[in-house]
């Protein structure tokens, strides 16, 4: 199929542009301080808690289960178990880092920001972001769970002595109740599966509470890129803490290596339509998600590496994201 490129330019800006002129529009905002200091932190919650979760909802109770029967999760799981292998093995043989904290670098290297940047872009370039919830889940039923045992082996091996074996029991059977109680905690799991049992029996919602949710989920895309935007104003680099060579290195494989990996598999081995191949690629090229930065803190572990990788992954993401676009997108496919 022969595409104009003026046909591909408008298709790649019509999808993109959105993106930038939002995410700009919520830096100057968080500069300008017009929304006061907490602003970024009560738009952030709003997204989480309430809009996304009813975008999601909505847009899976509408959509037949049979279009989770593919293969894409599987090119999308080969190419986050490699960069996050890679991130574990650079973190130790490169950088001498021990067990938790290569439980973070792997982190840093393949867990995607499926929710907060995933979902805006999956709707505004997609069209739709039910991919976006079997990521969710694979992420947080399968990927987490692994992270979280690495980071409970590894505090407890770097404290454990006499004194401390019951603060250590209790911290990993803390571990064990936050895997468990996830799903619950979680709204945009929740609202995920929320709509794959509405979409499982047939049931329609009431048009005026399926409107209700159709306007409360569209103000989460726009909402989240301005938060977005006003994370990046005044974001610095955790002094000297870590070698920028280490973030570089976790910035390659999360932004580079994970989605070329993805549409390795995707492409040549599994041979997936352009369409399933364009949101596992692009998918898989999403930034670190904090949750990275938010596991580092909560085991008493050094941020730096971990909020370095999610600031600067998300900048280039910009590039990366666009740049796949441009490559798979329909005005090439």
């Amino acid at each position: 199929m022969i595409v104009r490129p003026e046909v591909a330019v408008q298709s790649l800006l019509s999808s993109f542009v959105p993106i930038w002129a939002l995410t700009a529009v919520g830096y100057l905002v968080g500069r300008s301080g017009l929304l006061g200091p907490e602003a970024e932190s009560v738009l952030g919650r709003f997204v989480f808690h309430v809009a996304m979760p009813a975008a999601l909802f909505n847009m899976i109770a509408r959509a037949p289960l049979g279009g989770f029967a593919n293969l894409s999760m599987l090119a999308f799981a080969a190419g986050t178990a490699l960069a996050t292998v890679l991130g574990f093995v650079v973190s130790r043989r490169l950088f001498g880092r021990k067990l938790a904290e290569r439980a973070i670098g792997g982190m840093a290297a393949g867990y995607v920001n499926s929710a907060n940047l995933g979902i805006p872009v999956a709707i505004q370039v997609l069209g739709d972001a039910s991919f976006l919830a079997q990521v969710l889940l694979f992420q947080v039923l399968l990927v987490s769970p692994v992270i979280l045992t690495l980071l409970d082996a590894g505090t407890d091996a770097a404290t454990a002595t006499a004194a401390n074996t019951a603060a250590g029991t209790g911290r990993r059977w803390g571990a064990v109740g936050r895997m468990l109680l996830m799903p619950v905690r979680n709204p945009i799991i929740m609202a995920s599966a929320l709509g794959v049992l509405v979409s499982a029996v047939g049931w329609q919602l009431p048009a005026a509470l399926g409107r209700s949710c159709e306007l409360l989920g569209g103000a989460g895309v726009p909402t989240a890129l301005l938060t977005l935007g006003m994370s990046l104003h005044g974001r610095r680099p955790a002094p000297g803490s870590e070698p920028a060579v280490e973030v570089g290195a976790l910035v390659a494989l999360k932004t580079l290596v994970q989605p070329a990996f993805a549409l390795l598999v995707g492409g040549p081995l599994l041979h997936l339509p352009a369409h399933q191949l364009l949101t596992v690629v692009l998918c898989s090229a999403l930034p670190t998600a904090q949750n990275a930065f938010v596991y580092a803190r909560q085991y008493g572990l050094d941020t730096g590496i971990a909020r370095n990788s999610v600031m600067y992954s998300t900048l280039v993401s910009m590039v990366t994201l666009t740049g796949i676009y441009w490559l798979l997108g329909p005005g090439h496919s």
